[in-house]
């Protein structure tokens, strides 16, 4: 029996810990509110993220990140992207020496444009063997309802996505692949989040599908553009965490990027629809990295332009969507 912490009792986080903790390993989930670690271990389940899901009755939850983290052979961490550093350097005096961190996060850090993979490379001092991901179609509501649903497991180390593969195989329920392309497995999961606010405020402008099918097109070939340039495989794109992770994310009601993007294109503020908002919006916060790494590199990114001038910078959706049509015409595939 594998021994697994995971860290953070969010919607995502919750979830694959019930996926582990179904397949047979012995799970622990940490959580920083008492309250809720103590519904859980009441077998109440996770009433402020995953309503009226039944938890399986192995799981455990605690506060203790050393409690978490005894033994643990993969760490999980499902945190927010932009609280990882501060997290994980009070955390790290208590990973097992051999332990393998796994990250769910789908951001670029604030400041040093960096994947999450690399901030847990940098704060935990472990070679990148030790670090994997784990990335695509996967809206936390549908497979806590048991919906099939696919990922990729992404490391360097084949050996370890293998091993991490089988520790989430739960068929008929959750099936992962294996990728040895962490750069582009990362990026395709930070980068859609961009997309799908932008889509979400075409939705809320009222636009129809043409142009939400546009912004998805284009918006793989702003993800594919940006992964090239950083060494990622172009294939990855087309795979479960491009194009799969940037569907899901782009057409669900249940993908919070995209009711953001909604909510802002129906004419709320910034502030409204982030004080109406329970969960964190990873895009909100990672459009303006992105835009900053897509520049290092001199990839052109227009929609993760005008996305960040929308959130950030106070130009309007019709603004955007001007900017956007009025562009110079280009090749299809320019840049690529």
């Amino acid at each position: 029996m594998t021994r697994i912490a995971v860290f953070g009792t969010g919607s995502w986080g919750t979830t694959f810990a019930m996926i582990l903790a179904e397949v047979g390993n012995q799970v622990t989930l940490w959580g920083r509110r008492p309250e809720l670690v103590q519904a859980i271990n009441d077998g109440k389940g996770n009433p402020d993220y995953l309503p009226g899901i039944e938890l399986p009755r192995g799981l455990r939850a605690t506060t203790s990140p050393a409690e978490a983290l005894d033994g643990a052979e993969f760490v999980v961490l499902a945190v927010p992207s932009q609280t990882l550093r501060g997290n994980l350097a009070a955390w790290r005096e208590h990973i097992p020496e051999r332990a393998v961190l796994v990250s769910l996060m789908k951001g670029i850090e604030v400041g040093t444009t960096k994947r999450m993979s690399e901030v847990i490379r940098e704060v935990a001092g472990v070679p990148e063997a030790r670090v994997a991901v784990v990335s695509g179609p996967n809206l936390a509501p549908e497979i806590a309802q048991r919906q099939p649903a696919a990922t990729v497991v992404a490391c360097t180390d084949e050996g370890v996505a293998n091993r991490l593969q089988q520790a989430c195989h739960l068929p008929p329920w959750f099936r992962p692949y294996t990728n040895l392309d962490v750069v582009g497995v990362e990026l395709g999961g930070a980068v859609k989040n961009v997309i799908a606010l932008a889509v979400g405020v075409a939705v809320g402008m009222g636009m129809g599908d043409n142009v939400s099918a546009m912004l998805i097109t284009r918006g793989l070939a702003e993800i594919s553009r940006l992964g090239t340039a950083l060494g990622a495989d172009p294939h990855t794109f087309s795979g479960l965490a491009g194009m799969g992770d940037l569907v899901a994310s782009c057409t669900s009601p249940l993908a919070r990027n995209r009711t953001f993007g909604e909510n802002l294109g129906r004419g709320m503020t910034l502030a409204e629809v982030t004080a109406a908002t329970r969960q964190t919006v990873e895009g909100v916060k990672s459009c303006e990295s992105v835009l900053e790494l897509a520049r290092k590199h001199d990839v052109e990114m227009p929609i993760t332009e005008v996305v960040v001038g929308v959130v950030h910078d106070g130009m309007s959706p019709k603004e955007a969507g001007m900017l956007l049509m009025s562009r110079t015409p280009k090749p299809e595939r320019y840049g690529v």
